[in-house]
C-alpha cells in the first residue's frame, strides 16, 4: 500500500498497523477508484475497501454548497470521529500530511478500544444543521418562506448556530512545545547588534496544507492564527468567539460561520460579492471577511487601509474609500497597476511613492505594538511583548500575519531600520519550528526587510479589547476603515 502522490509516500507499516485496527468501512466510504490515482485508504487484499483522494485542484473537489441537496453521515476510516460525508476527503486527507502521522499512531491505538457504531443523536444533528443551512423548510422552525430566503428568521438563525456548535469541528494544528512566540522571542534576544523588537503574546502557527486549502485558503489559516491567540490571550473573547468553544475550528466551520455573520447583516456590501454562500467553495477572502466573522461575536475587529493617493478613490459618507475598479472585495489586490505603456519617469515615480508608503506602514505597525506591552517595567529589554492582537496583513494575491515588528538602531547618523516579524500559512510548521528552535535560517521564514513592501496597497485588521454593547453590534455590522494615504 502507498499513500501519498508526487511529493512522496508514507510508510507502508503505519499504513497497514491503522488498517488492521480500523472497523470495517461502510459502504458510503467506497468511490471509483481512478487509475494512477493512489487510494486514500485500502484493505489487505487492496482493492475492496477504498476512497479515491481527488487533487486539492480539483473543481470537482469542493465541498457542495449550501442549498445543493442533503448530505449523508459518514466516520473517518482513520480516527472514527463522525463527519459529513461531504468533508469526509477533506478531514482524512489531513490525516496524511507529515505532522499528523504520529498522532495517527496514537489514534489507531485508541479505535482499537472504540465501537464502530455511529452515534445516531450525532447523525440526527448533522442532519439537522445541513437542513437548517440549506434552507429546507421542514427544518425545526423553519417555514416554508425561508427557503431561497437571505433574510433568515431569528428562530432559524438561532437554531443555525446552535447545531453548528455541536457540529464544528477543531482544526488540526502541529502543536510547538514551548510556543512558536517563545522561541522566536529567543532568537531575537540572542542576535547581535542594537535591535528593539515588539512582538505579540500566543500565537499557533497555522498552514496551508496540499490536500485541503493550498492557493486559495492563506486568508483562513490567518483568521486561525489570530483567533488562536484571542482565545489564549483575552478571557472576553474566548467565551464569546465560537460559541465559547474553546478552541479554533477548521475552515469548513470558519465558512458556516461567517455565513452566519452575513445573516445577522455584518458586511452586506462584502456578502453580496459571495452570494451570502462561501461554504465548500475554494473563494479567497480578505480582511473585510475576517472583521465581519470577528464582528458577529462582539469583537472589535479593525480594518486600515494603506493607498497611494492616486490610487485612492473617492470617499463614502461612512469614512470607508470606494474601490476603484473592483468587483469583488479581492480584485483591488490583484489588479495590475503597471500598464505596459508606463513610461520610465512614471516608474520611477511608482518607485518613490513605494518608499514613501514603506515608511508609512511600518511606522504605524512600530506605533501599533508599541502601543501597549507588559513589560514597561523593563524598557531596556531587547524584546517586548505587546498587548496588542497580531494583524491579518493583506496584499495582493496572498495574506500573512504579522506578529510583531523589530527596529535596528540607526548609527553615525543613519536612521532606524524595521523589519516585519511575519507568520506565513504558506511555510511548513515543522520547518518554521527547526528553524527556530536551531536559531538556524530563521530570519529567512519570519522576517521580511522594508525593501519588500512594494505593492501599492495593503490592508491591515486587527482587534480592539472588550466587547460591544448591543448598541455598538449595529455599528459595527458596517465594515468601515481607516484609511491611511501615502
Amino acid at each position: 500500500i502507498r499513500i501519498g502522490g508526487e511529493g512522496g509516500t508514507h510508510s507502508n507499516s503505519i499504513v497497514y498497523y491503522c488498517l488492521l485496527l480500523s472497523p470495517p468501512l461502510p459502504r458510503a466510504y467506497v468511490s471509483d477508484y481512478q487509475p494512477g490515482r493512489p487510494p486514500l485508504v485500502a484493505d489487505r487484499a487492496g482493492a475492496a475497501r477504498s476512497a479515491a483522494v481527488r487533487p486539492a485542484c480539483s473543481n470537482s473537489a469542493a465541498r457542495p454548497l449550501r442549498g445543493e441537496g442533503e448530505e449523508m453521515i459518514s466516520s473517518c476510516p482513520i480516527c472514527n470521529v463522525q463527519v459529513l460525508t461531504a468533508e469526509l476527503q477533506w478531514h482524512a486527507n489531513a490525516h496524511f500530511d507529515d505532522d499528523q502521522l504520529q498522532t495517527d499512531m496514537e489514534l489507531a491505538h485508541q479505535i482499537a478500544l472504540t465501537q464502530s457504531t455511529p452515534n445516531p443523536l450525532l447523525l440526527d444533528t448533522h442532519q439537522e444543521c445541513n437542513n437548517l443551512f440549506a434552507g429546507d423548510p421542514h427544518a425545526q422552525g423553519a417555514s416554508s418562506s425561508i427557503a431561497g430566503s437571505s433574510s433568515l428568521q431569528g428562530s432559524v438563525l438561532d437554531e443555525q448556530v446552535s447545531c453548528l456548535l455541536q457540529a464544528q469541528l477543531r482544526s488540526n494544528v502541529q502543536e510547538i512545545q514551548g510556543g512558536v512566540m517563545n522561541l522566536l522571542r529567543a532568537c531575537l534576544e540572542s542576535e547581535a547588534g542594537s535591535s528593539t523588537s515588539m512582538i505579540s503574546g500566543h500565537v499557533d502557527h497555522y498552514q496551508s496544507l496540499s490536500s485541503e486549502d493550498k492557493g486559495w485558503g492563506c486568508g483562513w489559516r490567518n483568521i486561525q492564527m489570530l483567533s488562536s491567540h484571542l482565545l489564549k490571550q483575552r478571557p472576553e473573547a474566548r467565551e464569546a468567539l465560537f460559541g465559547g468553544s474553546g478552541f479554533v475550528p477548521d475552515i469548513p466551520s470558519l465558512q458556516r460561520w461567517l455565513e452566519i455573520a452575513w445573516d445577522k447583516k455584518f458586511d452586506t456590501l462584502g456578502s453580496s460579492h459571495f452570494h451570502n454562500k462561501v461554504y465548500g467553495a475554494k473563494k479567497w477572502i480578505g480582511t473585510t471577511e475576517c472583521a465581519a466573522l470577528l464582528r458577529s461575536f462582539g469583537l472589535r475587529a479593525r480594518v486600515v487601509d494603506f493607498d497611494s493617493t492616486e490610487s485612492s478613490g473617492p470617499h463614502s459618507k461612512n469614512g470607508k474609500h470606494a474601490p476603484k475598479r473592483v468587483q469583488g472585495p479581492m480584485d483591488k489586490f490583484l489588479i495590475k497597476n503597471v500598464s505596459p505603456t508606463s513610461t520610465s519617469s512614471e516608474l520611477c515615480r511608482e518607485d518613490a511613492e513605494n518608499m514613501r508608503g514603506q515608511q508609512v506602514l511600518v511606522d504605524w505597525i512600530w506605533n501599533y505594538f508599541a502601543s501597549r506591552h507588559s513589560d514597561n517595567s523593563d524598557s531596556s529589554r531587547r524584546v517586548l511583548v505587546s498587548d496588542k492582537t497580531p494583524l491579518y496583513f493583506q496584499h495582493q494575491g496572498h495574506s500573512r500575519t504579522i506578529v510583531g515588528i523589530q527596529k535596528q538602531n540607526g548609527q553615525h547618523g543613519n536612521q532606524d531600520r524595521f523589519t516585519l516579524l511575519i507568520l506565513d500559512p504558506g511555510h511548513r510548521t515543522s520547518d518554521l519550528e527547526r528553524a527556530l528552535r536551531s536559531k538556524t535560517g530563521w530570519q529567512r521564514l519570519v522576517k521580511r526587510g522594508v525593501h519588500t513592501l512594494r505593492k501599492p496597497q495593503y490592508q491591515l485588521c486587527y482587534v480592539d479589547p472588550g466587547i460591544a454593547s448591543s448598541e455598538e453590534m449595529e455599528q459595527l455590522k458596517t465594515i468601515d476603515s481607516i484609511l491611511v494615504r501615502f
